[in-house]
């Protein structure tokens, strides 16, 4: 799961192609399947919202919530993948975007009745 905060103002308006272009990152490093994807955007106040300084009010935060078991550099290769796509397609500066990978065990996630260690019908694998 993906959850994306930003000032409303700068996320609503591209919410639909930043979900694109991270999903395509998502594909390409993680191989996630193309019906595999669960972003959630949280529009925020900019009264709300406190970033570092030297950023833009395109700031935006990325979180990516996943199952431990993927390799170190296929995790620094999807941050790569996300810096340079959003710059490419949404024309916000690296320095504008930060990415947290937060990983937790397959016990720790439920979803469709069981938990994900006990998933046995991925369509895409964990461990790359």
């Amino acid at each position: 799961m993906v959850v994306v905060y930003g000032i409303k103002e700068n996320l609503n308006p591209i919410k639909a192609q930043l979900s694109d272009v991270i999903h395509k990152s998502m594909q390409s490093i993680l191989k996630m399947p193309e019906d595999k994807r669960a972003h959630r955007f949280i529009p925020m106040n900019k009264s709300d919202f406190y970033y570092p300084g030297g950023r833009s009010d395109n700031y935006i935060v990325i979180e990516i919530n996943m199952m431990e078991g993927r390799q170190i550099e296929t995790k620094k290769s999807l941050i790569k993948s996300l810096f340079l796509a959003i710059e490419l397609e949404l024309n916000i500066s690296p320095v504008d975007v930060e990415i947290t990978i937060k990983e937790q065990p397959k016990h720790c996630w439920g979803f469709r009745g069981v938990t994900g260690d006990e998933v046995n019908d991925l369509k895409y694998k964990v461990n790359v």
